[in-house]
């Protein structure tokens, strides 16, 4: 089985739109099971929107406006990818992090591309599987994990696709040994943020050390109404499972026998919470 080890650049906003973000640049290298790199495959894309590169994301990416006025559209480029990267059976993808299989999902969509090659392939979130390996619970940058390897980076500013994967690639290899592919996993659309699943869990903490059992409707009613939009039922669907593999959990504050909940979400809304732990693919 090969890997596939994929980056992606997309377009930023110095303001709030309702316009969506896009892909801007593919970079992806190709490792043999040896994990040999055998080929590769680099293409700028011509967005639809915000096709004029801001200051901030020239600065970060090092893309030239030239490039981008001259690149071909979406559909052409990631058509071309399909073909150099063959049927999904034969590879797994590796990623830093969720956003670029988000990313080309989005905009397989947006123009109204079939999805169903994207949904069926497995990725391996390299990130999480990092994080995982050393024991840490904050994210980490590709640069930082080079340097924290041996493998350089700190000197690395300009962040193109190609050049991303492969150092992505270097981090792959340097840790293989120790990684969990047990986590692979498929694109899976996801309809509430970490910031929300955050305040589901930190209720369940707070209400659970008053020797109250939480449960899903006085957390809705107390802690998340008025703080997170809850008219799509999607969402409140995700949330609620969220809740449920929360509450499976094996928790130490059983000692005494729980009263109702009623009681105690109140205490639980107004009380601080945290900073969130955004994901990686978010």
């Amino acid at each position: 089985m090969d890997y596939i080890i994929l980056d992606i650049e997309f377009n930023g906003r110095k303001f709030a739109s309702e316009l969506p973000m896009e892909v801007i640049e593919i970079g992806a290298v190709r490792l043999n099971e040896s994990l040999t790199p055998v080929d590769e495959f680099t293409a700028l894309i011509k967005p639809v929107y915000f096709a004029k590169l801001n200051e901030f994301i020239k600065k970060k990416t090092g893309i030239p406006q030239e490039g981008i006025d001259a690149a071909d559209s979406f559909p052409k480029v990631i058509s071309e990818f399909l073909s150099w990267l063959g049927p999904y059976e034969d590879f797994l993808i590796v990623t830093w992090g969720g956003e670029d299989m988000k990313r080309i999902v989005f905009d397989t969509r947006m123009h109204k591309m079939d999805d169903a090659y994207w949904m069926g392939a497995k990725y391996y979130d390299l990130l999480k599987g990092y994080i995982h390996f050393k024991g840490v619970t904050n994210d980490v940058s590709v640069e930082a994990a080079l340097t924290d390897l041996g493998l350089g980076g700190e000197d690395n500013n300009a962040h193109r696709a190609l050049e991303d994967a492969r150092m992505t690639g270097d981090i792959f290899r340097a840790v293989f040994q120790e990684l969990d592919f047990g986590r692979i996993q498929q694109f899976k659309d996801v309809y509430s943020n970490a910031k929300e699943r955050k305040l589901v869990k930190n209720a369940i903490r707070i209400i659970a050390q008053q020797k109250v059992t939480p449960t899903w409707t006085a957390i809705a009613r107390h802690v998340l109404e008025g703080k997170v939009s809850l008219e799509d039922p999607r969402k409140v669907a995700e949330l609620q499972a969220y809740f449920d593999a929360e509450m499976a959990k094996p928790r130490k504050m059983r000692a005494s026998p729980p009263a109702t909940a009623e009681a105690s979400e109140t205490e639980a809304a107004a009380s601080p919470t945290p900073a969130p732990e955004l994901d990686a693919d978010e």
